[in-house]
């Protein structure tokens, strides 16, 4: 669970299978394909993915291979996500509900499945459902031995960070919810309030339209797949890097677009 900083950290807000806007950010962050067609930084930095690569967008096989092959090469990190843990559960035969955009990743691999078959698509659905099954539900980033920074999907606490049970697993994906308002709306508290210290938390998952800093927090979701942009967050250098979207992928428009209340 903890990671040296090294080099440096790119972290990676949610990219909502937006496959086209993550590569143009690779280039701005100067990431280059190395003999093996992977991405890697000439400098040795990283990249740390929050989470929910898939959904909602029009690329998510794409994105989901990506990072099981940098995970794989040890270029990148990911964590656990709401999103990702539905589909994950769905790629190992679960009975899931998929909504929400999920149902995006299933048209997907019915159409991988048309041009490559169906042993091949179970082999990629193995591999991928092996990649978010088992992704941690946050990472400590250290320097010199010292916790400098914390990611997690949807924020977490200060008692949870080093810990890991089905609680802070919960927690890490979705956030504080306190039950859904009368549309359906999951109400969710502002858990980074009460965040102390000098740990810094880099969360997403619930869109702003520019990063949110509270606390010694930043939120770096938003709202790519709402016609928003991708944002990455450098550390220790503490900048950010923005990529715009191409379009609105979600069909969400006015107040019903996250980005745009």
């Amino acid at each position: 669970m903890k990671i040296e900083i090294g080099n440096g950290i790119d972290f990676i807000g949610d990219i909502h299978a937006c496959y086209d806007e993550f590569m143009i950010l690779l280039e701005k962050l100067g990431y280059q394909k190395n003999a093996n067609g992977l991405y890697a930084h000439p400098k040795g930095r990283k990249l740390v993915s929050l989470g929910d690569v898939m959904s909602r967008g029009p690329q998510s096989i794409q994105c989901m291979e990506f990072f099981y092959a940098h995970v794989e090469a040890g270029l990148a990190y990911m964590i656990d996500s709401n999103h990702g843990w539905k589909i994950a559960r769905w790629l190992d035969g679960r009975k899931v509900q998929l909504r929400h955009g999920d149902e995006n990743v299933e048209r997907e691999f019915k159409d991988y499945e048309k041009q490559h078959g169906k042993k091949e698509t179970n082999t990629l659905k193995e591999k991928l459902k092996n990649l978010l099954l088992h992704a941690p539900s946050h990472y400590i980033f250290t320097m010199d031995g010292e916790d400098q920074v914390v990611c997690a999907h949807a924020g977490i606490r200060d008692d949870y960070v080093g810990k890991e049970n089905n609680k802070i697993k919960d927690f890490c994906r979705y956030g504080d919810v306190a039950g859904m308002d009368e549309r359906g709306k999951p109400i969710r508290r502002e858990w980074y309030k009460q965040h102390e210290g000098d740990l810094l938390i880099v969360w997403g998952h619930d869109p702003k339209p520019e990063p949110l800093i509270i606390n010694n927090t930043i939120n770096i979701d938003q709202g790519l797949v709402f016609g928003g942009k991708l944002t990455c967050y450098r550390y220790p250098e503490n900048e950010f890097v923005f990529v715009k979207a191409n379009k609105n992928y979600s069909g969400k428009i006015g107040a019903d677009n996250p980005i745009q209340k």
